[in-house]
């Protein structure tokens, strides 16, 4: 038994480094840029009309409208960055630091920059080719603009990003958060790991057995709350090393552009490094190109796919660039890159970041702050993928009913496994299958480039036309 573990490990390490390998993260990014360009860099040219109608919305007076079967575009987004703004964001982000050096926040902030493109992308098209089912409500991502986009004759590449994802959800999307929610319900009150699992079992099982409208209710409060929550903390994090900040960003910019070599190694070593750990640390942060989030937008009740899309643009910049960015300040601001021993000198790469924290703000207090944290925002990602994996196995089926119902139960149970158990092969398998998704997903993208090209050039000349 212990051999055959073995040898699954060697198989997935081999294919993991493909998955999330430097050929891939190149290939992400690059279609990022190549996507920008064909819609004019509108991330910047029309950054006014993306904020007016994204955080513009948000201090309006809400509307008493029926979205019917369906969700409204903020309940929308709020689930998707509820499957995005996960435990990445804290552990992820400083892992990267520790492995890149600071110059990896640099080129994480690229990556971003061009995800918003990538991520706007895959909602315009997710929003073009959606289907509705006998129910009024909408499904749609990238199996369905691969079969309905491209053509039917593409439906086996759709079924290929289907059980990548289908089978991904229990593991990037269960098993690894609710670990990390048994962790820190066991630092914040020490409450036994299957008395979590029980718990979470049953509250995951309650939302998700509700439909994409619980799930948009439950996320729609959950994301602003724990984003609002750690953005603060982090923002007193920067104000009281406020002076420090220039040089802060003086090792960004110096270590993402150095070409020293590192314990005579190969010159360029460290700008390379960089560049990986920065891309890699941007992409499965904000997931854009790897097809899940466009699942949870499809959703919208808003017709307009461009309308719809530009959420994803402010999306990317709230994971990333926000969120990720205060991760990476308060690493680079608490000195604990100089400890001695580097990353191992943590139990945890989440223990790295409560050190950060710890050692700015008072006592144990920033600990605090981070397990409260890591535990919202992988609450929330256990509920977004579940969404994820349930259209995932319902296109698989056509949407048998039997299924999903059997599919939500299992998943729901999965969450006592990933609470009692490390579950680190099914895990790291789990996180070599989310890599993948991404290659139906960008073949599907670069092929209907020129449809995203049109949609967006139609809805900006309206828009225009109206001012």
């Amino acid at each position: 038994m212990e051999n055959l573990i073995a040898k699954i490990e060697a198989i997935n390490g081999a294919v993991n480094s493909f998955a999330w390998g430097p050929l891939m993260l190149l290939l992400l990014v690059g279609t990022g840029v190549y996507l920008t360009v064909r819609v004019k860099w509108l991330q910047v040219t029309h950054f006014g009309r993306i904020l007016k109608n994204t955080v513009g919305t948000l201090f309006e007076k809400k509307s008493d409208r029926d979205h019917g079967a369906n969700i409204s575009p903020f309940e929308a987004v709020s689930t998707a960055l509820a499957g995005t703004v996960g435990t990445g964001n804290i552990a992820g982000v400083t892992g990267a630091i520790f492995t890149g050096g600071a110059g990896a926040v640099f080129w994480m902030w690229v990556a971003a920059f061009f995800g918003m493109v990538t991520k706007y992308a895959e909602i315009v098209l997710a929003m073009k080719y959606r289907v509705k089912d006998e129910n009024g409500v909408y499904h749609g991502g990238p199996m369905y603009y691969i079969e309905n986009g491209i053509g039917k004759s593409w439906k086996w590449l759709a079924v290929i990003f289907c059980l990548l994802g289908g089978l991904a959800s229990f593991g990037i999307g269960n098993i690894a958060q609710s670990s990390e929610i048994a962790g820190a319900l066991s630092d914040l009150f020490h409450l036994s790991p299957l008395v979590t699992g029980i718990l979470l079992a049953g509250v995951v099982a309650l939302v998700t057995l509700g439909g994409i409208k619980r799930i948009g209710k439950v996320t729609s409060l959950l994301v602003p709350f724990m984003s609002a929550f750690y953005i603060l903390a982090g923002l007193v994090v920067i104000i009281l090393r406020i002076t420090q900040i220039p040089a802060v960003f003086g090792q960004i910019f110096a270590g993402a552009f150095s070409f020293k070599s590192i314990g005579g190694g190969l010159f360029g070593y460290t700008i390379m490094m960089a560049m990986k750990q920065g891309f890699a640390r941007g992409v499965f942060s904000n997931e854009a190109g790897l097809g899940s989030a466009p699942i949870a937008h499809a959703a919208s009740s808003l017709e307009e796919p461009c309308e719809q899309a530009i959420w994803g643009v402010f999306e990317v910049f709230i994971d990333t660039i926000v969120i990720c960015s205060i991760t990476a300040f308060a690493v680079l601001l608490s000195g604990i890159l100089n400890a001695e021993g580097g990353l191992a000198a943590f139990t945890s790469k989440g223990a790295a970041a409560a050190a950060a924290f710890n050692t700015i703000l008072p006592g144990t207090l920033g600990g605090k702050i981070i397990e409260l944290s890591l535990l919202f925002f992988a609450l929330s990602t256990i509920l977004s993928w579940a969404y994820y994996g349930e259209n995932c196995w319902g296109y698989l089926t056509n949407n048998n009913t039997v299924v999903v119902l059997l599919y939500k139960i299992i998943f729901a149970l999965v969450c006592v496994v990933g609470a009692v158990g490390s579950g680190t092969l099914m895990w790291d398998i789990a996180d070599t299958l989310n890599g993948l998704m991404a290659i139906p997903n960008l073949i599907a993208l670069l092929m209907l480039s020129g449809v995203v090209a049109k949609l967006t050039k139609d809805y900006f000349a309206k828009h225009m036309l109206k001012k």
